[in-house]
């Protein structure tokens, strides 16, 4: 059994990437547990009658400073690993770390404002705690909005990995790129995707199955996706998106104050005011 083993071992190691790009990697990358530790300690400290009974004695100040050490360290591994900063990932990560902290404010305000979409937009929601403790779409909008400010701070992986924890835990897959306007309802929220440069403006509401994609992808001389560019759909104020409607390219706006009936599949953009609705296979606008 022993041989076999070695064997395998062997073999496993053979079929690899790349050598130079495997010898590049010499830094381990950032620890998905301990990201999403900083996850909970965040959460704890924007709410925490919802997300404290992890860390009850604690006071703000030790947990923000756990949480920002902790972010410091995976950052540190992040940029390491992606060779951005050499030996100075630690001095990066400390004021990635220090321009984090400032923007919690402007995040726990969101997340009220999001707190308050949701309870006014759901006649189900019995309490704005209800909301907090219970519903998927906050759950998956306040790990966006954490995960967003240092995607703006050019903070790698560790944005994506907390979006991906999102996506894991709610079935809502949002990239932390997209860029989201106040008072933000997601309702019901499974099998919701937003694209990395997606815009959406303020009071807009998602259903579950939405789709705010990519309608193709531009290539470069060898055949490769060229990143980087606009490729996923602008969203107006105070728009209804209702049940897997299908909205894409990097091209199309959707107006203020439209709404976008279930099961619509657009690629083109639609004015303001507008209601667009299937119908027997055909799309039909209001």
């Amino acid at each position: 059994m022993k041989a076999e083993i070695r064997k395998t071992v062997e073999a496993l190691g053979a079929v690899s990437t790349d050598e130079a790009l495997r010898r590049a990697h010499t830094c381990p990358p950032p620890d998905r547990q301990e990201v999403v530790k900083v996850i909970h300690e965040l959460q704890a400290l924007l709410f925490p009658l919802v997300y404290r009974r992890e860390y009850p004695n604690m006071a703000d100040e030790t947990l923000l400073s756990q949480a920002l050490y902790r972010l410091r360290d995976q950052l540190a591994a992040a940029l390491r690993f992606r060779m951005e900063a050499g030996e100075d990932a630690e001095a990066a990560a400390e004021e990635i770390c220090a321009a984090f902290a400032e923007r919690l404010p402007e995040v726990k305000r969101l997340l009220l404002l999001d707190v308050e979409a949701l309870y006014e937009g759901d006649p189900a929601a019995v309490s704005r705690e209800e909301v907090m403790i219970s519903y998927p779409g906050f759950r998956a909008i306040t790990i966006f909005r954490i995960a967003h400010e240092l995607y703006l701070l050019k903070a790698p992986l560790i944005p994506r990995i907390m979006t991906e924890y999102a996506h894991e835990r709610t079935g809502i897959d949002i990239h932390p790129g997209a860029t989201v306007g106040e008072y933000f309802f997601i309702d019901h929220g499974t099998g919701i995707v937003v694209g990395e440069t997606t815009t959406i403006g303020d009071h807009v509401k998602l259903y579950q199955g939405v789709t705010l994609g990519a309608k193709s992808f531009e290539l470069d001389e060898n055949g490769n996706p060229v990143k980087n560019i606009k490729r996923h759909p602008d969203i107006g104020n105070h728009v209804v998106i209702y049940a897997n409607a299908t909205i894409l390219g990097g091209d199309t706006v959707i107006g203020d104050h439209c709404v976008i009936g279930g099961n619509t599949w657009l690629t083109r953009s639609v004015a303001a005011g507008s209601v667009i609705s299937y119908r027997e296979g055909n799309e039909e606008q209001e």
